[in-house]
């Protein structure tokens, strides 16, 4: 492109539904420099760059970016290489079971960069953000700021021509922040070509950019270099001038926002009273001896550097931790985790949204209307009042996932507030929102506290919020560093603004060298500038292994998909096996039910309707179950502990504790392998009713079961970074669609491929049942079953939006055909008509012959290759259907 312009919009539309997020845009940005896109939420700055980063398809108009038309797929496959891009939402682009380190060394590996590249602009970036000491630990454990750390290195690794950030600093502390633009700075210092795009909600750091756009309902409003903006409204802030350049009728909506004196309160027992507070985290100290007292009815800010421990104190104030050591007290009294009564006079907002998406605005207050026991008869009044006060009428049958975020804190407000409670946590409530909506919201926080006298209790990293509270608290790595009024800390600290005392107590704290300034990475040996033109190869070896080292990093450490795996099918060969082998009958048992819920019920269910158990009368206490073993009265009792229903509702992994009297080793062996075989029966026929049949289908065979059991992890391989976000990673970099869905699929092969291999162990040599035909064409047939069964998997998660529709849209179109119509149950050969025609359309019909003609009949390649042949061709259909229907660019 020209030096002038990096990217040219023109005549550009976007909708999504009737909602215009652009409309009719033409703008020209320019290059070199650091632009800046501002304005309220919903305006279309999103869309604007997703379009510009090629990650979403146009719809109407022209997007002109390097040169080249992004509507072209080798103009955007060239590009992939020379733009950089980083989504919105707190680190939506990471793996959280990935450390920080393997995250940034992940996009090193896509964009081409070899180890010594990678490894020494890891060395610059890490130090540069502050993130040196955190490189080992998982993203999931890192606080939202500094997941948007790990997240601009990552979007840094590979030296880009274009960068684009999406609200990059949203909920960054002022510190991290400033380092954020050090940094970049002293990377464009070296690389002045580089241009740079940013959406942000902070407009003191807008101030900072060379060029701004200012938007408004998918239009540019305003453009140009800050004092232009500045001078076109005749403002003194880029606050004012922004909400000065909205149309009139928007405009009139705005009120400024000013603070009221506080009416000192008679009751002199303070709201909050914290002694001593200290949480660990093992040997991790996240909350080190905090003290502070908050008044009833005052605005008390809490500011800190990200992960120093604000949101762990918040959560052991409400209740939602326990307090290692120290204590709380609110109003007065002593605040614990099962404390209800204390719970009920806290309204609490989390920094993320957690209300229910799948319910609209006016469900989700009324269903917290009657988790908080409100009366009947004041619900609907209760609910008007806050759809009114909180200017969410207009919405009120609208979903939350169709809203713009300042209208969902609006919501969340209104939730919280809901059973008027006498104090207010709330947890960085504006992060991301917009300057108009962030002063409305403040304007009802105001309200609360000076005519409700509500105490109210936030965190946040606007400086100009701050000012706005009686009384602030600044803290860094679990401590305290000050307690006072904004002013006052301002002229303790001899500094001009807030923000500068902040960052100087900050800087103070951490041992910072002020005059030490962030350095840019070096280029390492090959140069970055040779990442282009790998990055628009069709197909690179490297980028399809880095997605499979990924993806088997994740795998390895998720235990509990690695259990199903491997220790699943060994449980339920040695569970069936001897159970079925040993012969034992009406053997004496009881349950010990403390929990007391359909889900306990129907597990002793299995047990009473079984003919290897004879139910007696139930236990009701511990002492007795002694008691009753010892006497020879049971052979076996099933305690179920208090909260068993409670965890299989919630997908988590149950603990039920069984006595088997051992007195007799033999008969004590076979009735661990009944009760053993009865709960993976239970558990297996909960996983097809709530997880699906993959989990739990498998090919029988002679009391042997036979098949890759892990199918339903690759059903929810591509779905899931659909879910967090990650997603980005496959649309704004080079990745092929071969390489990322061939990369993805490796991992879960080699898994099936190991169980597979122990399964055929066991067979030899814990049931003696030989392989009588080719192992060699057992193992192929094996190995294409599995990549059949993966392909299928990757291919209902490629046109599926969330985990539950893969799981449910497997279930419905492959296992319940699968299990009735492939052989698992009836040969298929018996089957006529439609029946075998279903079940002939599945790989498990063509694998089944290949499974018991090697163990049972000796057969080999010569009898077996048009099963292996058929299972190719699944394999190789499934894989080009999830190519199809996958697309690189987001609607």
């Amino acid at each position: 492109m020209t030096d002038a312009v990096i990217a040219r919009i023109e005549r550009v539309t976007h909708r999504y539904g009737k909602t215009f997020a652009l409309n009719e845009l033409t703008l020209d940005i320019p290059a070199n420099c650091m632009v800046g896109m501002i304005g309220p939420d919903g305006v279309g700055k999103s869309t604007l760059l997703g379009l510009i980063s090629g990650v979403r398809k146009i719809q109407t108009g022209k997007v002109t970016v390097l040169d080249g038309n992004m509507a072209d797929a080798a103009h955007r496959r060239a590009s992939y290489g020379r733009i950089a891009y980083m989504p919105q939402g707190l680190g939506r682009n990471l793996y959280p079971t990935l450390s920080v380190f393997d995250n940034i060394d992940f996009f090193g590996r896509l964009f081409g960069q070899g180890g010594a590249e990678r490894r020494a602009r890891i060395d610059v970036l890490l130090p540069a953000t502050g993130l040196d000491p955190f490189a080992s630990r998982p993203c999931g454990k890192l606080s939202g700021g500094m997941k948007q750390k790990v997240s601009l290195c990552c979007a840094l690794m590979h030296d880009p021509d274009l960068l684009v950030l999406d609200e990059p600093t949203t909920g960054v502390d002022p510190l991290s922040r400033r380092q954020f633009w050090e940094l970049i700075d002293s990377i464009r210092a070296q690389r002045p070509a580089m241009s740079v795009i940013v959406a942000t909600a902070y407009m003191d750091e807008a101030s900072r950019f060379d060029w701004l756009a200012a938007m408004d309902e998918g239009k540019v409003i305003a453009r140009g270099a800050p004092k232009e903006i500045l001078a076109k409204a005749q403002k003194t802030t880029l606050d004012d001038a922004f909400i000065a350049l909205l149309p009139p009728e928007k405009r009139a909506q705005h009120q400024e926002v000013i603070v009221r004196p506080r009416t000192i309160s008679a009751d002199e027992t303070p709201a909050i009273e914290a002694d001593g507070l200290t949480r660990r985290f093992g040997n991790f100290v996240a909350v080190d001896h905090v003290s502070f007292l908050i008044a009833r009815g005052e605005i008390f800010g809490f500011l800190g550097s990200n992960g120093c421990g604000k949101t762990t104190t918040m959560k052991m104030l409400t209740g939602l931790l326990p307090v290692t050591e120290g204590s709380a007290k609110l109003f007065g009294k002593p605040m614990g985790a099962d404390d209800m009564e204390a719970r009920r006079n806290v309204g609490y907002m989390t920094q993320a949204f957690s209300l229910y998406s799948e319910l609209t605005v006016r469900q989700n207050l009324d269903l917290h209307a009657r988790l908080y026991h409100l009366p009947a008869n004041e619900i609907e009044g209760r609910i008007k009042e806050l759809l009114e006060r909180y200017d969410l009428k207009d919405v009120a049958d609208a979903r939350p996932d169709s809203l713009p975020f300042g209208v969902k804190q609006r919501l969340q407000l209104a939730v919280a507030v809901l059973h008027r409670p006498a104090l207010l946590i709330l947890d960085e409530p504006t992060s991301g929102v917009d300057p108009v909506a962030r002063d409305a919201f403040w304007r009802s926080l105001i309200d609360l506290s000076r005519n409700d006298g509500v105490t109210i209790f936030l965190s946040t990293h606007f400086m100009n919020e701050a000012e706005r509270c009686d009384r602030i608290s600044l803290m860094h790595r679990g401590r305290v560093l000050a307690v006072g009024a904004p002013k006052e800390l301002v002229k303790k600290r001899g500094s001009d603004s807030l923000e500068d005392a902040f960052i100087s107590y900050l800087e103070e704290a951490a041992g910072i060298d002020k005059t030490k300034k962030a350095e840019a990475p070096q280029p390492a040996a090959p140069p970055a500038k040779a990442a282009p033109s790998r990055a628009s190869r069709r197909f690179d070896p490297g980028r399809l292994w880095a997605y499979a080292r990924r993806e088997t990093m994740e795998l390895l450490r998720d235990p509990i998909r690695l259990s199903f795996a491997f220790i699943g099918p060994v449980i339920l060969m040695l569970a069936f096996g001897y159970g079925i082998t040993f012969d034992v009958e009406n053997l004496k048992f009881a349950a010990f039910d403390q929990d007391e819920t359909p889900e306990s019920h129907r597990l002793i269910e299995n047990f009473s309707g079984s003919r290897y158990f004879s139910e007696q009368p139930p236990i009701s206490s511990a002492a007795e179950i002694e008691q009753r073993m010892k006497s020879g009265e049971l052979a076996v009792v099933v305690e179920i502990p208090a909260g068993f229903g409670r965890d299989v509702a919630s997908l988590r992994p149950p603990e039920v504790a069984v006595w088997i009297d051992g007195a007799m080793p033999f008969r004590g062996e076979t009735a661990k392998g009944y009760v053993t075989g009865l709960g993976l029966k239970y558990a297996k026929d909960l996983a097809v009713e709530r997880l699906g049949p993959n989990m739990a289908s498998n090919v029988y065979l002679g009391g042997l079961n036979l098949e890759n059991r892990f199918r339903y992890v690759a059903t929810i391989a591509v779905v899931l970074e659909k879910e967090t976000g990650s997603i980005a990673n496959f649309r704004s970099t080079p990745i092929s669609k071969f390489e990322f869905l061939a990369g993805k699929q490796f991992p879960y092969v080699a898994v099936g491929m190991l169980t597979f291999t122990l399964l055929v162990l066991m067979a030899l040599f814990v049931f003696h049942v030989p392989v009588k035909g080719s192992f060699a064409a057992l193992a192929l047939g094996a190995l294409l079953y599995v990549f059949s069964t993966c392909g299928f998997g990757q291919l209902v998660s490629t046109f599926t939006q969330t985990q539950v529709a893969a799981v449910f849209a497997t279930t419905v179109l492959s296992v319940i055909p699968t299990v009735n119509f492939s052989g698992l149950l009836v040969p298929v050969s018996s089957l006529t008509g439609q029946g075998r025609l279903i079940g002939l359309m599945f790989p498990a019909a063509w694998f089944q012959p290949i499974s018991v003609g090697t163990f049972t009949k000796g057969l080999g390649f010569s009898d077996l290759w048009s099963n292996g042949l058929v299972l190719a061709a699944f394999a190789l259909v499934y894989l080009l259907a999830a190519q199809i229907v996958l697309q690189k660019q987001e609607a």
